[in-house]
This record gives structure tokens, C-alpha cells and sequence, in this order.
């Protein structure tokens, strides 16, 4: 049988996956910039990176997953110019830099875990690798890719040949302007900054001492000098956002590829599309520049359970954009519940097992995940398990336990609350105009909507937490 094929940036092409080192598979992730709430869309990376995960486990390879924390060096611009994000944020809110960043830290880590994503196997942070990062750029000005301008230390794209060949640039069309802003003394509009120094007169929260001065690293620094530290100069997958190509990930290869003399620096590079918010012809990516964010949180307050985002992430391929809005979030709320319930049903059963009632649905559940994290498909054999009254209560079990070592959704463990096991925005609407009336003494209609309910099987239940609704 054919082995995991992924499709490949680099190439832009599905390729089959052969690690560098048998059985070993060398993962490394993007992580946030902790300067401000991590939103949904920022999510949206860590459960592809968490899918690819699980699947290269349940595919038998020992994985080393590297995700960093940029907590330093990541300007408001995503090439060289503004403020750094965690000195603006300091700067706003009259706090501690670090301070910011646990807090923000904390939360994506928690949200991470709620929404089930594993733990990596290492979690580094971009002000903890300081030392690494000066080490590289002394590197890359050892051999001649680097300049010095009146406000740091800049790699010149010029020199290294195959700059625009991984985002496919077109770097003679390339002018300083609505993309790249003019920095002062820059060679190529392209060239990026490895370290940029303090101003002068001006004290900074994070600022270090270097060979050029005193200052802070750029942002694409610190993920070439923590991935070769834990993973070496070369290795297998680099993940990240479509948005990191053209600038942060071309930039990468750049370093590391001319730093440490290797090519390729990553031998797959992949990358998850953004979640977008609204729906019809309104979409526009999730950002916190566009202020169009939502963050875990504000899904539980709405009664949203966490791992109903993931299985949101379930429904479509990590290389589509994503829609989200309400009805598309409650729809996969309510999936999540169902598919949970039906797990519950069958969590207690024993009995043997018929291999032949099993392995088709084994072959046709791997055959997805195997093509390219082929998420929705494999959702989808799960529910045809679910559906199938030819498979006995165990063999159902065995199954959805076996697929959901990949899906994640924690059909061993998870309960449901009785009263909250089914959500359908159109009852939703109708238990609350049934409140309503309550609250406004209009008992004929509380009882009109309370009885229309119950026809269709629809009990309404009053808690003191406010009415909620199941089937009968």
C-alpha cells in the first residue's frame, strides 16, 4: 500500500514522505506572536500541525515536534519596518513585555489543549535563543551575505540565487512601496533584517548586546536558529500559514540555506489556508489588524464546546480557506455532539471483534489520511461506522476509537451534560422567544411554543442556568 503522500510548497507537488532518518520524522512549527490574544484563525495552524502529527504516529513514525514563541523581534510590519509587536503592546498597556508574553503564552497553550492538540516535544521562545540567533547571522556575515545600514544588519537577497524560487517572486517587478516599505539604505527591496539595532536615546524592554551593538534580532531569525537547534540544519516538515510563504518562510530558507550550507533546509514545507470570517461573497481572512477576531472563549460562552472548533477544522482540507460564521460553527457543534453520543452509546461494549467487518472501513479511512491529511473524508468513514447496523457495538467502538487517535476529538472520555447533548439554531431560536414571552408574562405563547416543541419530540427543560432542550 501506498505511504503518506503530502503535498509539498516547495515543489508544488504531492510527493510520498521518506524521513532523512528511518522511522524518525523531524516536525517544525510556527508558532504566535504572544503580544495579544491568539484568535481562532491562529488555531486554525495548530490543529493542522496536530493533525499531520497524529497521522505520521499512527503511521508508525517516532515524531520530534518543534514549535517556537516569538516573543521578541516580529515587527508591525511583516518585513522590517514599524515597531516590534511586543514593545507596541508594552507601550499600550504600560506592562512588562515578558509579562504580556506569558499571559498570552498561557492562553494559547490552554486553548491549544482544549481544543486537543498534543503537546510538542519541544516549546522554545525566540528570547530564550538570543545567543543562537547572533551565532547564525555571524555566520551568514562570515560568508558574505550580509550589510550594515543605519538601522541594523541586513541580508543581501542578491547574493543567494535561488531567493525567489520557493514563493516563485517575481523580484524585477518587486518596488518599495504598498507591500515593502523603504528602508533607508537598503540594497533590494527585498532584503530583510537579521538584527536591528536600539535607536538611539531610546531605552527598549528587550534589547541585548551583539558583535554590531546593541539591539534585538529580526523575526525570521529566530525560527532557522531554533529549528537547526533541535532538529539539525536539515529536516523533514516545516509548517506554518499560507501568509508566511512569500516574506517569513522565504526568508527562513535564505538563512539557513546559506548559513549552514545546505539545500533543502526543510524537505517538505506545508501549509495550512486562512480560516476567513462572514460568509456569502464577505470573506476576509481572521486578523487582529482587521479586527474581526473571535478566540476560544467567546465560542464556550456561547455554549460552543471546545472540540467542536476542531471538528469544525475536521470538515474541510487544511489547504482550503474556511468560512466561519455562526451557522457553520453551531452546524459543527451539533455534529460534534452527535458523533460524541453515538461514541458514548457503544464506550461500554465487549465482545470479539470480526476483522472482515472492520478492515474495509480501516482501509478506507487511512486511504484518506494518507492522501494528503484528507481530513473531511475520514470524518466521513467515521459517520458511515456510526451508520452501519451490520457492525456490532464493539466493532463500532473498536473503530472510532482507532480513528480517532488521528481525529482527536476524544471519543474515549468526553460527556456530555444530558440537557446540552443536541444544538440546532432554529430550536435555539424558538427556546429563546419562549423565554422571552416567559419573561414578559405572555404564558399563552411560552406554552403555544413549548407545545409546538413537544410534537416534534423536543422537550424543553428549565434549569437554574436558563431553559435548555433535548430530544425525547
Amino acid at each position: 500500500m501506498q505511504g503518506l503522500v503530502l503535498y509539498n510548497t516547495r515543489t508544488r507537488k504531492k510527493e510520498i514522505l521518506t524521513p532523512l532518518e528511518p522511522e524518525h520524522l523531524r516536525i517544525y512549527t510556527c508558532g504566535p506572536t504572544v503580544y495579544a490574544p491568539q484568535h481562532l484563525g491562529n488555531l486554525r495552524s495548530q490543529l493542522f500541525a496536530d493533525l499531520l502529527k497524529r497521522v505520521c504516529l499512527v503511521e508508525g513514525f517516532r515524531v520530534t515536534h518543534v514549535v517556537n514563541i516569538t516573543d521578541v523581534g516580529h515587527l508591525t510590519d511583516d518585513a522590517d519596518t514599524g515597531e516590534d509587536k511586543m514593545e507596541a503592546a508594552a507601550k499600550r498597556s504600560g506592562r512588562r513585555a515578558e509579562e504580556i508574553a506569558a499571559e498570552y503564552t498561557a492562553q494559547w497553550m490552554r486553548d491549544r489543549e482544549r481544543v486537543g492538540c498534543l503537546k510538542p516535544e519541544v516549546l522554545c521562545k525566540a528570547t530564550e535563543h538570543i545567543a543562537e540567533q547572533i551565532e547564525l547571522a555571524q555566520r551568514l556575515e562570515a560568508r558574505g551575505y550580509t550589510y550594515r545600514i543605519t538601522d541594523g544588519i541586513y541580508f543581501d537577497t542578491a547574493k543567494f540565487a535561488r531567493y525567489a524560487e520557493f514563493a516563485r517572486l517575481d523580484l524585477e517587478a518587486q518596488e518599495f512601496g504598498a507591500r515593502i516599505e523603504k528602508v533607508e539604505g537598503k540594497r533590494n527591496p527585498a532584503d530583510f533584517a537579521l538584527w536591528k539595532f536600539a535607536e538611539p536615546g531610546s531605552k527598549r524592554q528587550q534589547e541585548w548586546d551583539s558583535p554590531w551593538g546593541r539591539g534585538f534580532p529580526g523575526w525570521h531569525l529566530e525560527c532557522s536558529a531554533m529549528s537547526a537547534k533541535y532538529l539539525g540544519t536539515q529536516f523533514d516538515i516545516h509548517t506554518g500559514g499560507v501568509d508566511h510563504v512569500a516574506v517569513h518562510h522565504t526568508n527562513e530558507i535564505a538563512q539557513s540555506e546559506c548559513g549552514y550550507e545546505v539545500h533543502p533546509s526543510a524537505q517538505f514545507w506545508m501549509h495550512n489556508e486562512f480560516l476567513s470570517f462572514g460568509k456569502g461573497d464577505l470573506h476576509e481572512k481572521m486578523s487582529k489588524s482587521k479586527g474581526n477576531v473571535l478566540v476560544l472563549a467567546d465560542l464556550v460562552a456561547q455554549g460552543i464546546l471546545p472540540l467542536a472548533f476542531r471538528y469544525f477544522f475536521l470538515q474541510a482540507h487544511y489547504r482550503q480557506q474556511q468560512a466561519f460564521h455562526d451557522e457553520a460553527i453551531v452546524s459543527a457543534d451539533t455534529g460534534y455532539r452527535r458523533l460524541l453520543a453515538q461514541a458514548i452509546k457503544v464506550r461500554d461494549a465487549v465482545g470479539v471483534c470480526v476483522q472482515e467487518q472492520l478492515a474495509p472501513y480501516q482501509a478506507r479511512f487511512r486511504e484518506a489520511i494518507c492522501d494528503d491529511l484528507n481530513a473531511p473524508r475520514a470524518l466521513a468513514v467515521a459517520w458511515e461506522v456510526v451508520h452501519d447496523a451490520t457492525l456490532s457495538e464493539v466493532e463500532r467502538k473498536t473503530l472510532l476509537l482507532e480513528f480517532d487517535r488521528v481525529l482527536g476529538l476524544d471519543l474515549a472520555t468526553a460527556r456530555l451534560e444530558e440537557a446540552a447533548q443536541e444544538r440546532d439554531p432554529r430550536i435555539d431560536a424558538l427556546v429563546q422567544a419562549r423565554e422571552a414571552a416567559r419573561k414578559a408574562k405572555h404564558w399563552a405563547e411560552a406554552d403555544r411554543i413549548r407545545d409546538a416543541l413537544l410534537q416534534e419530540g423536543i422537550e424543553i427543560l428549565d434549569t437554574p442556568q436558563g431553559a435548555r432542550w433535548k430530544k425525547r
